[in-house]
C-alpha cells in the first residue's frame, strides 16, 4: 500500500501591496477604456447610424416587343454589355414590308383622287354655265313659240290660217315648254354635282385633305410596324435573364430579356425604426460593399425615406391585432443615391450587400420637407427619329404624286 497522500501545496499569495497595485491598474485600464469609448461615442457614434441590412438596387428595364412576330435573330446574350440603340432582337419583317408597300400605294392613290376632285371643280362649273345658257335660250324660244301660237289663234277666226298651221304652232309651243323643263332639271343636277364635288375638295390643300391624311396615318403606322421588328436597347446597360430563342413566336408585351443600367444603381438600406429619429433627406452616407471590403468606399446621400415599414408592404403582413402578439422592431427602407462616378474597377451589381453609415447633421432641421422631385424621363431619340423618317416618307410620296406626268 502506498503511504498517506501529502497535502497540496498552498498557492502563492501576492503580497498585499502588489495585489492592491494590480487591482488599481486594472481599474484604471477599465476607466480609461470607458472614458475612451464615451469620448468616441460623443464625438463619432452619436453622429452616425449604421446598418448592414442594405442592398444594391437598379432599374430593371424589360425588353418587350410592341408587335406580334417570329424571332429570326437574337443579337445578345446574358452578361453582354450593350449601348443605347443597339439591336437586341430581330423579328420576321416580311409581312410588315408588304403592309408598308400597300400603304404607300394607298397614299399615292388618295393624292391622285384628290387631284381629280379639284380638277373636276372647273369642269362642273363649266357644265353649270352651259346648262344656264341652255335654259335662257330655251326660255326665249318658248316665249317666241307662245307668241306664234297666240297670233295664229287670233287669225283662226278670220279664216286666214288653216287648222294645220294652228296645230303646228301649238306642237312647237309644247315642245319648247318640255325642252325648257328638261334644261332646268339638267341645270339643277349640274349645280348639285358641282356643290357635292366642291364639298369634297374645297377649303383644303391636297396634303391636308381627309382622305390623304387617313392614308398618311396608315402609312406611318405601317412604317413604324416595320421598324418595330427590330428591338433596340433603350439605354446602355447589361443584359440579364434572357429567355427568348430563335424561331420563337412572341406576343406583344412579352418579356424577352432584362436590361440593367449599372450606371444608375442606388442603395436601399433598411434601418430600424429607432434609428430614424434624426435621419432626413440630404444627409451624407458612407458605404462599403461586402464584395470588396472596407478598403473601397462609396459615397452618397439620402434621397428618400420609405412611406412604410417592410412588414406593412409584405405579401403576408403581420396580424398585430391577434392575441399572440410579439413586438418586433420594424425596419424602414431608406433610398440612398450614389455620388459621383463609380469606380470602374469595383462595379456595383444588383443585390450586393452593403454597409451604410449615415452621418447625422445636427445643424440641419430635424424634419426636412421631403422633395418629391422625380427626374423627367429623357425624350426617346430613337422613336423621334422614326417619326421624322415616317413624315419624310409621307412627304416624298405626296410630292411625287402632286407633279403632273410631264414634269416628272
Amino acid at each position: 500500500m502506498s503511504g498517506p497522500a501529502s497535502p497540496p501545496e498552498p498557492a502563492p499569495v501576492l503580497p498585499a501591496p502588489r495585489r492592491r497595485r494590480a487591482l488599481i491598474g486594472l481599474g484604471l485600464l477599465l476607466l480609461l477604456a470607458a472614458i475612451g469609448f464615451g469620448a468616441y461615442w460623443a464625438l463619432v457614434l452619436r453622429h452616425q447610424e449604421t446598418t448592414d441590412n442594405a442592398y444594391v438596387q437598379a432599374p430593371l428595364v424589360q425588353i418587350t416587343p410592341r408587335i406580334d412576330g417570329t424571332v429570326v435573330a437574337v443579337e445578345v446574350d446574358d452578361t453582354d454589355e450593350v449601348r443605347a440603340g443597339q439591336v437586341l432582337v430581330r423579328l420576321d419583317a416580311a409581312d410588315a414590308r408588304l403592309a408598308l408597300q400597300r400603304a404607300s400605294a394607298a397614299l399615292a392613290q388618295a393624292v391622285r383622287e384628290v387631284r381629280v376632285l379639284q380638277a373636276q371643280d372647273g369642269s362642273y362649273d363649266a357644265q353649270v354655265k352651259a346648262r344656264r345658257a341652255d335654259v335662257e335660250r330655251l326660255r326665249a324660244e318658248l316665249v317666241k313659240a307662245e307668241g306664234d301660237a297666240a297670233r295664229r289663234a287670233k287669225l283662226q277666226a278670220t279664216g286666214a290660217i288653216s287648222d294645220e298651221d294652228i296645230r303646228h304652232a301649238e306642237v312647237a309651243r309644247d315642245a319648247a315648254r318640255s325642252a325648257l323643263a328638261a334644261a332646268v332639271s339638267a341645270q339643277a343636277a349640274a349645280q348639285q354635282q358641282a356643290v357635292a364635288n366642291l364639298a369634297l375638295s374645297d377649303g383644303t390643300r391636297i396634303d391636308s385633305h381627309p382622305n390623304v391624311k387617313r392614308a398618311a396615318a396608315a402609312l406611318r403606322e405601317a412604317f413604324l410596324t416595320l421598324r418595330r421588328t427590330e428591338l433596340r436597347a433603350p439605354m446602355a446597360g447589361q443584359i440579364a435573364r434572357r429567355t427568348v430563342q430563335v424561331g420563337q413566336r412572341v406576343a406583344a408585351g412579352a418579356t424577352l430579356m432584362t436590361l440593367i443600367p449599372l450606371d444608375q444603381v442606388w442603395v436601399e438600406a433598411n434601418f430600424k425604426e429607432v434609428q430614424l429619429r434624426r435621419m432626413h433627406v440630404g444627409q451624407p452616407v458612407s458605404l462599403s460593399a461586402d464584395a470588396y471590403g472596407t478598403k473601397v468606399q462609396y459615397h452618397g446621400h439620402i434621397v428618400g425615406i420609405g412611406a412604410g415599414t417592410g412588414a406593412a408592404f409584405a405579401l403576408l403582413p403581420a396580424q398585430n391585432a391577434t392575441g399572440n402578439w410579439i413586438k418586433v422592431v420594424q425596419r424602414v427602407p431608406v433610398r440612398i443615391a450614389l455620388d459621383g462616378p463609380l469606380p470602374k474597377d469595383y462595379p456595383l451589381r444588383v443585390g450586393l450587400s452593403m454597409e451604410a453609415v449615415v452621418h447625422l447633421d445636427e445643424s440641419a432641421p430635424a424634419a426636412a420637407p421631403a422633395t418629391a422631385a422625380s427626374a423627367a424621363a429623357p425624350a426617346d431619340a430613337e422613336e423621334q427619329a422614326e417619326q421624322r423618317e415616317a413624315d419624310e416618307l409621307v412627304h416624298r410620296i405626296v410630292e411625287a404624286n402632286l407633279k403632273p406626268a410631264a414634269a416628272r
